[in-house]
């Protein structure tokens, strides 16, 4: 490989959300630390240098969005997905999450119902609550070793309760589902059908594995394409989350006003410089990289699924269909969910995510990151060998 995906970098005094947690959530430090959804691999070459020109260059005044900056969200979309979208479609927004809440407080009202799927990502649920909306949960289905949509329960969903948004996760987190390109057309048909505004949270767009294909929600059919907000970041894709370079895609006219409409005169819709230029440098320069890591990655998928076939068949991996995150069904341990915990915390040493901060379905269950390297990885599941003999 032409990068070094093995090395071991020392995230230490570097404000590591995953290291400098561990203490308040975990109860200690000297945990291997694989929960927060980042990468232990630098960025790519080509963002650093392109971060230290700009820094180089040692004025960093008030800052616009340029062409340049457009153009390789366009192209990328095009290049990787298939997806061609204009320029006025595109709008910076300081996060997914946070375009996520925006989207929140403009389309619906306190006391409005928004549908998720569980067990998926916790600020779905958090954020909608904490704006005061009431959440109306539609679980996946377990089928054949992987998750399915229940559109029978969503339909019901639908037909018994007025609902105002759904939230989609496409790819999935945590199952890491890459849902078909017929799954999402029933959904924006039921969606569509029923007045409920698709929110479609794609930030892991970008890391299908081998051998899978993401398909933006917005254009799988007209009723997509006309009733849905895609928030999209290359913050997963290329580590960098810390420079905060998320956008929105919003192909419907009316739908994208009325979001402006709400992130402009708030200021919203304004980045940074270094967003800008990371940005760029992801989009245009960084193929190659991805196209690497996505293998190194799905190495280390396989690795860790072979690991527990042979040495800890209590635990069984749901194989991801894109992403580093591994969804590992630990419910043949029969543990409670505290148990389970300390099992991972106090006996093998590990950081991972609870499954229960997912919703329904999550019990049982616990979130690994496999985007570090192999040494690392197999210390982990050497450590969660010897606590589970113990």
């Amino acid at each position: 490989m032409k990068y070094n995906f093995d090395e071991i970098i020392d995230r230490s005094n570097t404000e590591s959300s995953k290291l400098e947690n561990l203490k308040s959530l975990f109860g200690r430090e000297d945990l291997i630390p694989l929960w927060v959804a980042d990468m232990d691999f630098k960025s790519p070459p080509a963002i650093t240098k392109a971060l230290m020109k700009r820094v180089e260059h040692g004025l960093f005044g008030y800052t616009i969005q340029s062409e340049s900056y457009f153009n390789s969200i366009i192209n990328w979309l095009e290049r990787r997905h298939g997806w061609s979208v204009e320029k006025d479609d595109i709008t910076y927004i300081p996060g997914v999450v946070k375009g996520l809440a925006f989207a929140i407080d403009e389309f619906t009202d306190k006391g409005d119902n928004i549908i998720i799927q569980p067990p998926v990502y916790h600020p779905f649920r958090i954020v909608s609550s904490s704006l005061g909306r009431n959440v109306v949960n539609n679980p996946l289905i377990k089928y054949n070793g992987q998750y399915r949509m229940d559109f029978e329960g969503l339909r019901k969903i639908a037909s018994e309760k007025e609902c105002k948004m759904l939230i989609l996760c496409n790819p999935h987190n945590p199952a890491g589902r890459v849902w078909t390109h017929d799954e999402l057309a029933e959904l924006a048909e039921i969606c569509y059908d029923n007045n409920i505004l698709v929110i479609s949270d794609e930030i892991h767009s970008d890391l299908a594995l081998p051998g899978y294909k993401h398909i933006p929600f917005a254009t799988v059919s007209d009723k997509a394409n006309n009733n849905s907000i895609t928030l999209m970041a290359p913050s997963k894709t290329f580590n960098i989350a810390g420079i905060v370079s998320s956008f929105s895609v919003i192909t419907n006219e009316e739908i994208r006003e009325k979001f402006l409409s709400y992130i402009k005169p708030r200021c919203l819709d304004e980045g940074t410089l270094f967003a800008y230029t990371a940005t760029r440098a992801a989009y245009d320069e960084c193929d190659d990289w991805l196209d690497e890591m996505l293998k190194y990655v799905q190495g280390n998928v396989d690795f860790v699924d072979s690991y527990l076939k042979k040495n800890i068949p209590q635990i069984r991996a749901i194989l991801p269909e894109a992403s580093f995150l591994v969804w590992l069904d630990c419910s043949s341990l029969k543990l409670s969910q505290s148990e389970l915990k300390k099992l991972f915390v106090n006996e093998a040493g590990l950081a991972l995510n609870d499954g229960t901060i997912f919703g329904p379905g999550g019990e049982g269950f616990m979130r690994l990151n496999v985007g570090t390297s192999k040494q690392v990885l197999e210390k982990a599941l050497n450590n969660l060998k010897n606590a589970v003999n113990k």
